[in-house]
């Protein structure tokens, strides 16, 4: 397999999915913020590059889209002291960049299922989302670049270190009774490369398990597995917003198995 992949932004979901497609056959560049980790990128078989995009890229990255049939865009839209605008621009530029460079590779870009507002009922792809999130800002500049596009919207990032329970150990939770839309690690991974393997652009796909157990059932389970105090569940003065979001597109535009379709069961490492 020759086809070359870039990973803009090799964080903790880029740099697994950079070794797996390396395992795969695929060449993959992957570029990072932080200069301490370039050797963890080249440890897994990716050729490294720093790259910084603030909002405008600062670094080789006309290397690391040179001979890329596919570039995946991870870059995590963290708003802070920048505000909401910031990621927004930082794909403006990307665009610009590919632009200047002639690029017209197809683009995996990396979006949340929190562009969804909580309607209390089942959502999918076609429904409303939030209009002013910053991730769909990228995403319609994205869409308005014409580039062959499949937008990836991940439920929260769970598996190894991130252990949804461990955040609210002996705390005070109101939100208990609300359904979860968790993703673990391995099938964000599993489900990125699959989407490679068969060449499928033009989508919008919602990436999150299947089964969507209450933040209760989910916390009180870690606090077993791990032996940590448990959290305590408050009742709210009001019934607190929820959403479920389906992954049915993604099973079926992809004939795609989940490895972890329940969140009570998913791997965690410390």
């Amino acid at each position: 397999m020759s086809e070359t992949i870039a990973i803009l932004g090799c964080g903790w979901l880029g740099l697994p999915l950079g070794a797996e497609l390396v395992r795969r056959g695929y060449r993959v560049k992957g570029s990072t913020t932080r200069t301490e980790r370039l050797p963890m990128l080249a440890q897994v078989g990716v050729e490294p590059y720093l790259l910084h995009f603030s909002p405008q890229p600062q670094g080789d990255l006309p290397g690391l889209l040179t001979d890329v049939g596919v570039l995946i865009v991870a870059i995590p839209p963290r708003a802070g002291q920048q505000g909401d605008a910031f990621h927004p621009q930082q794909i403006e530029s990307l665009i610009d960049s590919l632009r200047v460079l002639n690029k017209t590779l197809p683009v995996i870009y990396f979006s949340s299922t929190s562009v969804y507002p909580d309607l209390g009922r089942e959502l999918t792809e076609q429904d409303e989302v939030l209009k002013t999130h910053p991730l769909i800002g990228a995403e319609n500049r994205l869409k308005a670049a014409g580039l062959p596009l499949t937008i990836m919207r991940f439920g929260g990032l769970m598996g190894y270190d991130r252990i949804p329970g461990k955040y609210f150990i002996g705390k005070t939770v109101t939100t208990g009774d609300v359904p979860v839309n968790y993703i673990h690690r391995d099938d964000a991974v599993a489900s990125v490369s699959e989407l490679i393997r068969q060449t499928g652009w033009g989508e919008i796909l919602n990436v999150v398990a299947p089964q969507h157990p209450l933040r209760r059932e989910v916390y009180l389970r870690n606090a077993v597995q791990f032996g940590w105090e448990a959290p305590r569940f408050a009742v709210p003065d009001s019934p607190e917003a929820f959403k479920i979001v389906s992954p049915a597109r993604l099973v079926e535009r992809l004939d795609y198995r989940f490895l972890f379709p329940d969140p009570l069961q998913f791997f965690y490492a410390l």
